[in-house]
């Protein structure tokens, strides 16, 4: 899987439970001033889980295919002394 594919399942299960946190209050209220709350809870709710799923005890939990992969080390290439 590519790292944009990777990228986008993760922001989608993001905001799936985002919603899922919210639809109470989004299902109760029907005008949109009265649903800003319920709003505002699933961006809440979607911030938190992003910065859950970036600490590392939580990526070693994710499956493999769903991981971030690391980065190789990046090298110094010192130019040749003319």
């Amino acid at each position: 899987m590519t790292d944009a594919n990777r990228r986008t399942v993760r922001a989608a299960v993001q905001l799936v439970m985002g919603l899922a946190a919210s639809l109470p209050l989004l299902v109760h209220t029907a005008d949109l001033p009265t649903t800003l709350p319920g709003l505002g809870t699933a961006l809440a709710v979607a911030a938190a889980v992003t910065r859950l799923m970036a600490l590392p005890a939580v990526e070693a939990l994710l499956p493999a295919w769903l991981r971030t992969p690391t980065p190789p080390p990046l090298t110094v290439v010192k130019p040749p002394i003319s």
